[in-house]
């Protein structure tokens, strides 16, 4: 049983159809019994890191991801759902503009990959660049990755909305990489835990090899 986790933040509906066109049922729930007897995990977002910490904590949703995590069995994470497995972020109270100022506050992560996600600096805007970043870009394959089996070692199109970007304290869970005014990790893999800054749902014919990846290699 595949198990989508709803926290009232992402493209729920948009992840379950992409399963669903690859012939894999997945069910939608913000149950914490539900989400402990998953055989894999997907959590997707969009939105503040901080809102999206506060929305699993007031659903009794982060020590059943957790448990899942420490279980062995395949976990997927999509865009805010790889920010919120670090163990903190810069984006702080809400903080959305563009190359907006660190408060000095950090918001606390589900600290299963040891690292920090940070807000793209003033450099990318100085190089022409819109924050935030919008669109196709390739991802550059940096590593083995049962989720980026197939790919072609030079790169893939993937689908991109953010403004802010995890930065791994061990380089070696890099397994994907993307160029955006500087080479940001895009696809990250510890052990059993994959996750994405880009969206596969909405990466056409390469997000649903992914997917397809997913339940069938991960």
């Amino acid at each position: 049983m595949i198990v989508i986790v709803d926290y009232g933040m992402g493209n729920l509906r948009s992840v379950q159809k992409a399963f669903e066109w690859i012939g894999r049922a997945a069910e939608i729930s913000d149950k914490p019994e539900l989400v402990a007897r998953a055989e894999r995990l997907v959590v997707p977002g969009v939105g503040a890191f901080g809102d999206a910490m506060s929305a699993l904590r007031a659903r009794r949703l982060v020590e059943p991801i957790r448990d899942f995590c420490a279980s062995g069995r395949p976990f997927l994470g999509i865009c805010l759902g790889l920010q919120v497995l670090f163990e903190v972020s810069e984006e702080a109270g809400g903080v959305t503009g563009v190359c907006a100022p660190p408060t000095g506050a950090l918001e606390e992560g589900l600290a299963l990959v040891p690292g920090r996600v940070m807000r793209f600096g003033p450099e990318v805007v100085r190089r022409g660049l819109k924050v935030p970043h919008m669109g196709w870009n390739v991802v550059q394959r940096m590593g083995p990755s049962a989720l980026l089996d197939g790919m072609a070692k030079e790169g893939a199109y993937f689908y991109f909305a953010h403004s802010y970007y995890a930065a791994p304290r061990d380089e070696g869970v890099i397994v994907g990489r993307t160029d955006y005014g500087g080479w940001f990790a895009s696809a990250v893999r510890a052990g059993n835990i994959h996750a994405t800054q880009f969206h596969p749902e909405k990466s056409q014919a390469a997000g649903l090899v992914l997917l397809e990846n997913f339940v069938t290699r991960a």
